[in-house]
């Protein structure tokens, strides 16, 4: 039997790229997902292939994210698994427009929280249910010149380690790095970067949906370098000497 039989996932930012593979992923172990991205044509193409739910939403949007999930909820269940995976680039420089510059927190850290509080309640009524969060080595490595977005995926690992304190023992959330993936969104990154495997991230993702690394809630976990089977043999050290986690080093 598939290890996610029975699971209900919804991926936002799901109609292209990295989404689009976790999608794929989740739905060849046997889960049952919702596709969720802005553009109706590519979250058709993606739930028509994998036999998933497509819908049209905007994770920066209180009201559309709250039609998404009863959307979902009432078509295929109460959601066991939220991918919050939706993304913008944008704002790059100090001089871009305020607006612009906004408008990629909008997306990338209120529409994660958006689609957290909109999940949460269900999952804790059922107690049963695990959030994975895409974030991003933006969040910390050095020399990166994106201003919005560099500052919106730190504050996105920062959201994720919160939350996952408050609903500890409750809700394991998650906050994965997926590498430099051939997107759409890195297609400014030169021929002879040091490329991602594109597969490596939804796999990542599959393993977690399992239950199988709940004791690693909180964690910051990359896909390419980090072996998770490893990590849920050391559980214990990693929790006992905070490793996996973006700190401040004296």
């Amino acid at each position: 039997m598939p290890e996610l039989d029975g699971q209900i996932a919804l991926v936002t930012g799901g109609g292209r790229g990295i989404g689009a593979n976790i999608a794929r992923e989740l739905a060849a172990a046997g889960a049952r997902v919702a596709v969720s991205a802005r553009t109706k044509e590519q979250v058709d193409e993606v739930a028509g292939e994998i036999d998933g739910l497509a819908v049209v939403a905007d994770v920066s949007s209180a009201d559309s994210v709250a039609a998404m999930v009863a959307q979902v909820e009432g078509a295929l269940g109460p959601i066991d698994l939220l991918c919050a995976n939706a993304g913008i680039n944008g704002g790059a420089n100090w001089n871009a427009e305020p607006d612009e510059w906004w408008r990629v927190f909008t997306v990338n850290v209120l529409g994660v929280f958006l689609c957290c509080r909109a999940v949460i309640p269900g999952m804790l009524d059922r107690g049963r249910g695990r959030i994975v969060i895409t974030g991003s080595g933006a969040a910390y490595l050095p020399a990166l010149s994106n201003i919005a977005y560099s500052a919106s995926k730190a504050a996105v690992w920062r959201l994720g380690e919160t939350l996952a304190l408050q609903l500890d023992g409750r809700i394991p959330v998650f906050v994965i790095s997926p590498g430099l993936v051939r997107t759409e969104m890195t297609s400014f990154a030169p021929d002879d970067a040091d490329w991602t495997p594109p597969e490596l991230a939804p796999r990542l993702v599959r393993v977690l949906a399992t239950g199988r690394a709940d004791a690693l809630a909180g964690r910051y976990i990359h896909a390419e370098h980090d072996d998770i089977e490893d990590l849920i043999r050391r559980a214990d050290e990693v929790r006992e000497q905070d490793l996996h986690a973006i700190r401040l080093q004296r």
